[in-house]
């Protein structure tokens, strides 16, 4: 691929971390799908990506800033507002000229009121990101006009990043604002958030050793509250032992699960919802921060239909089987399902949030260099592990993506790559280090 078809991709707006969708004849060929022994079988010096060489990378970034600046100078009016959403995602993603991008954003959040509700949520979600204290006292005055679920959970939790006080008053506005709130699960997240549960969380041994369904792997992401710190992917086989290598050391591979938005998992383009997801096979995305590395498919509830959640082989006309929580709630242990925030990801799915893969990155960890979770490189809600590009041609040297579809794909019994996905959350402050990894297994397998 030329770095000139690079260069157009970034015009390209993907929604999540979407693979590539069917194309016609005329068009170039359909994304590849892997199976286990296709993709065990792969090297990286099999790919290439030269939009992550220097000379690559810099063209891009080049492009990206001078399109940021050509949207900054555009005089106040309709064409302005249209530009609003792509500039900010690109501001967020290069962390280039946030200062001269704020008075944008700011002008535009009291006039938001009578915006579509796609626009409402790309500005808003901008604040969150970018401007949470500065847009705060904005937000309070257009909160009674956001008559929509998402985009005032949006702004909720922008006054909740930025004033300590703010949980009483958005309890109020909420309860008054949306009386029916327990039937969207975007604002069941919300109230849980307000009204958090003073029960402790249950033993993390009960969730490792749970089978979720017998025969199967599964990948645990072990991750921060926050996420604003390293995760570990660990992979469980088939028959319920955790991988580990020849010197039996514990399989725990860094791996991040925030999103640029840093929102939480039932917002679109938000972290990773915390729970159970199911994992259907692998392939190649058109994303170019993604790359050509496979990723992971996997899937939520809702997303998913409960035979495929259940990888149960089912013509379609007989796939009659209905979501509830009590089906959501079958795959976790006992102990474990009365824990609302495990249930994220049932909210999301239940909210639409799709999309969400396992894969890795072309982005340049520089873009972060300071931040907690360096050098990680935050996306659209995805799990994203890191990958080691040659500088000179963008040839791919390591990847621990790469390492981590592998050992997930070896330690199966299908060649389908059926299994499993859990995200849960421990506390602490720093990244999640492998002896806290092998500890919680150790406890698990007792």
């Amino acid at each position: 691929m030329t770095l000139r078809l690079f260069l157009a991709l970034l015009t390209i707006a993907l929604a999540a971390c979407a693979p590539l969708p069917v194309q016609k004849p005329a068009e170039k060929p359909t994304e590849k799908r892997y199976d286990a022994a296709e993709l065990r079988a792969l090297q990286p010096a099999a790919f290439i990506w030269p939009a992550t060489s220097t000379e690559g990378e810099r063209a891009l970034r080049e492009a990206a800033v001078a399109d940021i600046r050509a949207k900054l100078a555009l005089p106040p009016g309709p064409e302005r507002d249209a530009a609003l959403p792509a500039l900010f995602d690109a501001v967020a993603q290069y962390n280039a000229e946030i200062d001269a991008a704020r008075p944008l954003l700011l002008d535009s959040l009291p006039k938001l009121g009578a915006a579509e509700l796609n626009y409402q949520r790309a500005l808003l979600t901008a604040a969150h990101t970018l401007y949470p204290v500065e847009s705060a006292p904005l937000l309070w005055p257009l909160l009674p006009q956001l008559t929509a679920s998402k985009p005032f959970a949006i702004a909720a939790y922008t006054l909740l990043q930025a004033d300590a006080s703010a949980p009483p008053r958005l309890l109020a506005q909420l309860s008054v604002q949306f009386p029916a709130w327990a039937d969207d699960p975007r604002l069941m997240a919300l109230m849980q958030r307000l009204q958090p549960s003073a029960a402790a969380q249950p033993p993390l041994a009960d969730l490792l050793a749970a089978p979720l369904r017998p025969g199967f792997p599964v990948i645990l992401s072990l991750q921060r509250p926050g996420r604003q710190q390293m995760g570990l992917a660990l992979v469980r086989g088939a028959d319920g032992r955790f991988v580990r290598d020849a010197a039996g050391q514990l399989f725990a591979s860094p791996q991040l699960a925030l999103a640029r938005s840093g929102l939480p998992g039932t917002i679109t383009n938000g972290n990773t919802p915390q729970g159970v997801f199911t994992i259907v096979g692998a392939g190649t995305a058109t994303n170019p921060n993604i790359g050509p590395t496979p990723y992971l498919h996997s899937k939520l509830p809702i997303e998913a239909k409960v035979a495929e959640f259940e990888h149960v082989a089912i013509a379609d006309a007989a796939d009659t089987a209905e979501w509830s929580e009590a089906v959501y709630d079958s795959f976790l242990p006992e102990s474990w399902r009365a824990w609302a925030p495990i249930k994220e990801a049932w909210l999301a799915g239940r909210a639409g949030r799709d999309e969400l893969l396992i894969h890795g990155t072309t982005i340049n960890p520089a873009y972060y260099a300071g931040t907690r979770y360096f050098p990680g490189t935050p996306q659209q809600g995805c799990m994203i592990s890191n990958e080691d590009w040659d500088p000179a041609t963008g040839r791919l040297l390591a990847s621990r993506q790469l390492t981590l579809a592998q050992t997930y794909a070896a330690a199966g019994t299908r060649n389908d790559l059926a299994g499993y996905l859990i995200v849960v959350e421990l506390a602490g402050q720093d990244a999640v280090t492998p002896a806290e990894a092998e500890a919680l297994v150790l406890a698990a397998g007792r």
